[in-house]
């Protein structure tokens, strides 16, 4: 009897590489709103799943590893599809294990172990286990803990046929890669693998990061609104982290909110300075929607802009749209780097004292992914860009009166011919907010 047709219902799942098979880049990005809906397919959360594992696994099979342990928040997330708050981020209390080409292994903290058997219908139950080992060393080794999770994961590796074979980890408490070899496990690098895995996303992440993006297209015109004399860094920020959550955040990472003096040197941070007529001032968004992340920076002007001003604007503009039209598939890092000035162009001693300033840099459930861009890494370690990556460019420009500068920075999506910008408040010239 001839198999109906489900491919509607069940679309074949992705194989690593893949995008979407249906994907046509010559179309909108979707920004379709945080509901699922019966009338629109919109983000499918078991594709990505499934996309997700997929990768990893793929990855996995590449390297010379023959298990990878995790206890990175973000790779757990995308190995497993499973996360319990933004706190867990820097506790180091879960951990996740993949071992040859079988489901994961999550041990999760107390009852939340208990939750994901209800709720996480895409795991083996049997693979959801409680655990928990140092804490940041808060739970002393001498406890036992490690020694007892060291030797089971030893245990379930073997299980699978990965015995004798590298492990990959990609961090843990020190005292755990102790514990490890211990074990008898022979503990190497796994972070470069789940990298490679997490660089190409398919278009249930695209869409994700798209979201995200368009919720900090409204921040900043919040802010373009809010910008004027009397109104301190911090108030913006109080204000983009309620909209911010208001709208379905799931973490703001951090603001960075720069004005008048503190715009040279970039401090990277926020303070309670009050904004002053004629302030230069800059922004960075960092937040994240179901975990996709955004980096996206914007200048303005408050209320009117002097000539140097608007000259630094104009160069940082520059160079980032220079940077813009390097991008497509096959082009490395260091034709893209190279569009941008020398450190000691804009005012630094070398490279890796203006690092993060004309930088590129990959996004996804990591503010920080490949690819990484950088005079300072990219022009003798160069990575190719290929269709599917997304990663923000940012620019930096002093001004000449000592003290103001300008801060551009874009997101964008690498597709088959070039890429398409997602971070959509206007910035082709310098914003002045509130203009007198």
């Amino acid at each position: 009897m001839a198999q109906p047709n489900t491919s509607a219902l069940n679309p074949r799942i992705l194989q690593p590489g893949d995008i979407d098979p249906n994907w046509r880049w010559d179309k909108h990005i979707p920004s379709s709103g945080h509901t699922a809906v019966d009338f629109e397919r919109r983000v499918d959360h078991d594709r990505l799943r499934r996309y997700r594992l997929s990768r990893a696994k793929d990855a996995l099979k590449k390297s010379n590893l023959g298990s990878m342990l995790m206890f990175d928040v973000n790779n757990i997330r995308y190995v497993s599809g499973t996360k319990i708050g933004e706190w867990e981020r820097d506790k180091m209390c879960r951990f996740c294990l993949l071992a040859g080409d079988e489901e994961p292994y999550v041990w999760d903290f107390g009852s939340a172990a208990v939750h994901h058997k209800d709720y996480c219908d895409w795991l083996d139950p049997d693979r959801m286990l409680p655990g928990v080992v140092g804490m940041r060393g808060t739970i002393p080794p001498s406890f036992g803990l490690m020694k007892r999770y060291a030797e089971e994961i030893a245990g379930l590796i073997k299980k699978a046929g990965m015995a004798g074979m590298p492990v990959g980890v990609d961090y843990a408490e020190t005292a755990m890669f102790f514990a490890l070899q211990d074990a008898g496990i022979n503990v190497v690098d796994g972070q470069q693998v789940m990298l490679s895995a997490r660089e190409i996303k398919n278009i249930d992440e695209i869409q994700l990061l798209n979201q995200a993006a368009a919720m900090v297209d409204g921040v900043y015109h919040m802010i373009y609104e809010e910008l004027k004399p009397g109104v301190r860094e911090n108030d913006i920020v109080a204000m983009s982290n309620k909209m911010l959550y208001e709208m379905g955040s799931d973490d703001v990472e951090a603001i960075n909110a720069i004005s008048g003096e503190r715009c040279n040197p970039h401090p990277h941070n926020f303070t309670d300075r009050l904004i002053r007529p004629g302030d230069q001032a800059f922004f960075d968004i960092l937040q994240s929607y179901q975990g996709y992340r955004t980096c996206y920076y914007r200048t303005f002007n408050v209320g009117f802009s002097t000539p140097c001003q608007n000259d630094a604007y104009v160069k940082a503009r520059e160079w980032i749209d220079a940077s813009i039209a390097e991008i497509k598939p096959g082009v490395t890092t260091d034709v893209v780097a190279k569009c941008w000035p020398k450190a000691e162009e804009f005012g630094f001693p070398d490279e890796l004292s203006a690092f993060g300033l004309q930088f590129g840099h990959g996004l996804g459930l990591a503010l920080h992914e490949r690819p990484i861009i950088s005079r300072a890494v990219s022009l003798e370690n160069p990575m190719e860009i290929k269709t599917g990556m997304v990663f923000a460019l940012e620019t930096y420009c002093p001004a000449t009166d000592g003290y103001s500068a300008a801060r551009i920075e874009e997101e964008v999506v690498v597709t088959d011919t070039g890429c398409k910008v997602i971070s959509l408040f206007p910035a082709q010239d310098l914003p002045i907010a509130n203009r007198y």
